[in-house]
């Protein structure tokens, strides 16, 4: 007999632990070494910090493209190996690695052309930030067919549950850009001095790294999906299907962007401080986050499968249990913004005036933590189920009809601390939208799947 999956028959705590935490842990290493990137960066100046924060809404608007695609990628698969279908997960897999290098080539086109521009919208030409923003960006996204391949093909290896193999990708891409981080930067024995560029120059590489590894590790060990590059063809059925669900957490992130492009006008207003505050905070929170994005990407495969399986009580049971995790991970993080905060500015060399900003910011933001955490596993309960289009509503509301209209009016006090308030505030919007949501999807879609889960604890 064709041994059963273990997404269908695991104990559900043990499955989402054994799913998740792999992911949880290599996204560790990952927020760690996109602070490390910071943290010498700030060795150069603050002006070299300042241009890698504001460099930021692009990086994220790649990884947007490329977890997007990979979360159409990612349930389909699931769902098509749930049904018994290997070949359809197969054909759905090549589709979602076709995309991700057509993307790629796109920002790559940017990275030729656009950077310049892109800066020249926020800060003088004249400066120093403006050219070291133009080094560092530029060559993130003319050599990003690295980051999109490697997120496309761990969420192959995750949506077969091997999410250990994904682990191993994700750690050797972070450690060679840690090991690269200080020599390139500051220029260490042989190495050149590159400073910001440095910081660009090492994360490819590792971006480039990991992909290779993932490569290999899929073709040996992940036998469920097997990519056939002869004969192929795209097929616009299934890519409709995987940006279906894709786009709205596509639009999701593209929507983080604008917004932290925004806010990056909104505190500039005050001081370069203010935003180089704000990119180090989301360098900071990456550590909170990172492990529930970890847990979500556990979680949306488990959620799948059981769909496609026709089991509801695995799918509740998942729920609970994620809701729980992510809120106690999120608790943990304010306490930590609250206990230490001068400690973690002190990472990037802040000075009084960074101090100053960046204190409060950690503390009055960090409030909003667990609620955020809730509407993350929500939020990946819709992806799960084809429903990411409820995400993507949830998203612009936060962020565009709360977050900025908010942060803008409360600067026009004068008063920066109050500029934080909109974090707490569009959180508690995103929550009681996305409760509404999930109602609307539980009786729509969970509430009819049949079959109940005779594999108890």
């Amino acid at each position: 007999m064709k041994k059963e999956n273990k997404m269908g028959v695991m104990p559900i705590g043990k499955l989402i632990i054994s799913m998740s935490l792999p992911m949880m842990l290599s996204m560790l290493v990952q927020a760690l070494y996109n602070v490390v990137d910071s943290i010498w960066v700030a060795k150069v100046g603050q002006d070299a910090l300042t241009a890698v924060s504001l460099a930021f809404p692009v990086q994220n608007l790649m990884i947007g493209f490329a977890t997007g695609t990979g979360v159409g990628v990612n349930a389909l698969v699931s769902r098509s190996l749930g049904e018994k279908n290997n070949e359809k997960a197969n054909t759905i897999a090549a589709n979602g690695m076709f995309l991700s290098i057509v993307t790629s080539f796109f920002f790559m086109l940017f990275g030729f052309f656009g950077t310049k521009l892109f800066f020249r919208t926020q800060i003088s030409p004249d400066s120093s930030t403006f050219a070291y923003g133009v080094d560092y960006l530029s060559v993130c996204t003319i050599f990003s067919f690295g980051v999109f391949g490697q997120i496309m093909i761990e969420r192959f290896m995750q949506s077969t549950g091997k999410t250990t193999l994904s682990m191993f990708s994700q750690l050797s891409g972070a450690l060679i850009n840690i090991i690269l981080d200080p020599l390139l930067i500051l220029g260490i024995g042989p190495f050149p001095r590159l400073e910001a560029k440095g910081a660009a120059v090492a994360t490819v590489i590792g971006q480039i790294f990991a992909f290779i590894v993932g490569l290999i590790l899929n073709f040996f060990f992940n036998k469920e999906i097997r990519i056939r590059i002869k004969n192929f063809r795209p097929n616009g059925k299934y890519i409709l299907e995987i940006y279906k669900i894709g786009i709205p957490s596509i639009i999701m992130v593209a929507i983080g962007s604008i917004m932290t492009y925004l806010m990056n006008k909104i505190l500039l207003s005050f001081t370069e401080t203010a935003a180089t505050v704000f990119g180090v905070y989301f360098k900071l929170q990456s550590f909170i986050f990172m492990p529930v994005f970890g847990l979500n990407n556990g979680i949306i495969p488990i959620i799948a499968f059981n769909y496609g399986a026709g089991n509801k009580e695995r799918m509740i049971r998942t729920v609970k249990f994620s809701l729980t995790l992510a809120c106690s991970i999120m608790a943990v993080g304010t306490v930590l913004m609250w206990l230490i905060p001068e400690q973690m500015l002190m990472l990037f060399d802040a000075q009084a005036e960074m101090m100053e900003i960046g204190v409060p910011a950690l503390k009055i933001i960090s409030t909003s933590f667990v609620v955020a955490g809730y509407c993350i596993c929500l939020g990946s309960v819709f992806q799960a189920l084809g429903k990411s289009y409820y995400s993507m509503f949830v998203s612009i509301a936060r962020q565009v009809v709360v977050l900025i209209p908010i942060a803008y009016l409360l600067s026009r006090t004068g008063n920066i601390n109050r500029v934080w308030l909109a974090f707490p505030i569009a959180e508690v919007m995103s929550a009681i939208a996305s409760t509404i949501s999930f109602i609307s999807v539980y009786k729509s879609t969970i509430s009819k799947v049949g079959k109940s889960d005779n594999n108890m604890e």
